[in-house]
């Protein structure tokens, strides 16, 4: 179990904005307790999805507990039953199964705690969703594979069931499939055990071998797509195979602009971004105020040929090329104060 306190977070945090100009509870920040649950946190993603949780939480003021569960479902429950008792004032609860989850996430509406969820679907009315829309990060990086190989191939698919984002995915990739008959799937295949690329990795060059006319490999997680990415590699097959994904980090951007990178696209949000907006609408709801229940933060495509002709290197330069990408204009209000930059 991981119980940690991030630190450094108080009024001095506030900037422009002082307390006497917060609403109840922020007039007082120091006294708001506000717990990330997690279930998904190895690779980049979740790294940085916890770094913009942390930056708006101490952009705010509150004592932020961080649980994390490391993909054991059970735990992440009893996880959220200890934020309960730690008397916390609102949840965050992110990724998990829906089978798990909706029960704890009851127990904390029932307890008087405001609960949001991102990337796990909780089926409770009271508890919003937050979202990359997912269907979307799908949806367009197979648009962008039929641009780049016509709607006639043979394709891989990494996928693992019973993951919110990943099942909303999914539906892309079905739809994908009906319209254009003559994609073909070749294989499915995938996993969530850590480390999730190399466990990947380990499948991927079983499905190659078995299957040398796959042209395509839709992996729509940046950690399934370097797993595929190992495996294609190793096999050579790095100019005969393109790999379409979703999400980015700074090490997916130099996986993506080796030379004769097989991974030619992906589509993301920054998940920096995705935590601030995690908090940002937590914090509404403390304050009283009304929240969508579906918080949607856009997606936008990034291909190989955009980094490599804007000479992106990390994260801080996609910022700059795609402005989108430093702030979503997402679940905000005039007394929110947002991380520095």
């Amino acid at each position: 179990m991981k119980l940690t306190a991030a630190a450094g977070m108080t009024l001095a945090a506030l900037g422009s904005v002082q307390a006497a100009d917060m609403p109840a509870p922020f007039d007082k920040p120091g006294e708001v307790k506000i717990a990330l649950v997690r279930y998904l946190s190895t690779g980049d993603f979740f790294q940085s999805y916890l770094s913009g949780v942390e930056k708006q939480a101490e952009a705010l003021g509150v004592d932020l507990r961080v649980l994390d569960s490391r993909q054991d479902a059970a735990l992440q429950a009893d996880m959220v039953d200890q934020a309960i008792a730690l008397g916390v004032n609102g949840i965050i609860i992110q990724h998990g199964l829906t089978e798990s989850m909706k029960a704890a996430a009851q127990r904390a509406v029932d307890a008087g705690i405001k609960v949001v969820a991102f990337d796990v679907n909780v089926e409770n009315d009271a508890v919003p969703q937050i979202e990359q829309s997912d269907y979307l990060l799908g949806k367009m990086a197979l648009d962008q594979a039929i641009e780049d190989n016509g709607n006639s191939f043979t394709a891989g698919y990494v996928y693992v069931p019973g993951i919110a984002p990943l099942d909303r995915r999914d539906v892309a990739w079905k739809e994908i499939k009906a319209a254009n008959p003559g994609i073909q799937e070749a294989a499915m295949f995938g996993t969530l055990d850590n480390p999730i690329a190399n466990s990947v990795a380990n499948q991927a060059r079983s499905v190659l071998q078995a299957n040398p006319n796959i042209s395509v490999m839709f992996a729509p997680f940046d950690e399934f797509a370097k797993g595929v990415k190992i495996a294609v590699d190793e096999a050579g097959l790095n100019q005969d195979i393109k790999i379409y994904s979703a999400d980015v980090s700074t090490a997916d951007i130099s996986a993506m602009r080796e030379p004769d990178s097989a991974w030619v696209a992906t589509v993301a949000t920054n998940p920096a971004v995705v935590g601030e907006v995690s908090v940002r609408t937590l914090a509404l709801m403390l304050a009283g105020e009304t929240t969508d229940k579906q918080v949607v933060v856009p997606p936008t495509l990034i291909t190989q040929k955009f980094l490599n002709d804007n000479d992106v290197k990390n994260m801080e330069d996609l910022g700059m090329k795609m402005p989108q990408f430093q702030h979503a204009d997402v679940s905000v209000a005039e007394w929110i104060p947002l991380p520095k930059r």
